[in-house]
């Protein structure tokens, strides 16, 4: 790995912890143990410039600094991997193999459903051990947990779609990504598409929250 490439990733796990920092927060009441964050986004945006191991590197690293600031435990770690990974890793692995906007959509599209479908697996496997309850109580929140991360992650992919470019291009301008990393195959002909999933998701989220 090139000291350019290194110093580009170290600045987006930076980025990555200062937006995990900043936003933070439940989006189902029935499952307030899940929280939105935003550091997907980051960690996909380094998958698309350089390929999904780097979102795998970004996960580890991210996971393990989160629990440093935040507390909790190996399980905490793992179980932040695993979504990240799924969503992230899946979406940068189809973009590596269709580098055009068509496999951006698809990618980040199977990474809603990868991360959605893993988190259901998950959580039935880890809560009861985590949270000490019979697996019948988590059965009973796989629906909230399912809708949650469906959200999430679909908030994820539709600011991904719209900070892409903007990123891509600062990294261009000031040399840390080279000009056939420049992920120009996101033109503004998808925004529409974004934005119809950001509001969709911001008034799923006010109205879980009482707000509308």
């Amino acid at each position: 790995m090139s000291t350019k490439k290194i110093t580009t990733v170290g600045m987006l796990c930076a980025m990555a912890i200062i937006v995990n920092l900043m936003i933070h927060f439940p989006i189902i009441p029935s499952v307030s143990f899940l929280k939105y964050d935003p550091k997907d986004i980051i960690i996909v945006i380094g998958g698309f410039i350089f390929g999904p191991l780097t979102t795998f590197i970004m996960s580890a690293i991210t996971s393990v600094l989160e629990i440093m600031y935040r507390g909790g435990t190996i399980l905490d770690v793992l179980m932040n991997m695993i979504s990240t990974c799924t969503f992230a890793l899946s979406a940068a692995y189809i973009y590596k193999k269709m580098h055009t906007k068509k496999g951006a959509i698809i990618g980040l599209t199977t990474g809603v459903i990868a991360c959605t479908i893993s988190m259901l697996v998950w959580n039935y496997i880890v809560d009861p051990i985590y949270f000490q309850m019979p697996r019948s109580a988590v059965v009973a929140m796989l629906p909230a947990i399912g809708l949650f991360n469906i959200i999430k992650s679909g908030l994820n992919m539709a600011i991904t779609l719209f900070l892409y470019k903007p990123v891509i291009t600062i990294l261009r301008n000031t040399n840390l990504v080279e000009k056939n990393n420049d992920g120009s195959h996101l033109s503004h002909d998808i925004m529409v598409l974004a934005a119809f999933i950001l509001v969709t998701a911001i008034v799923l989220i006010f109205v879980f929250q009482g707000i509308i």
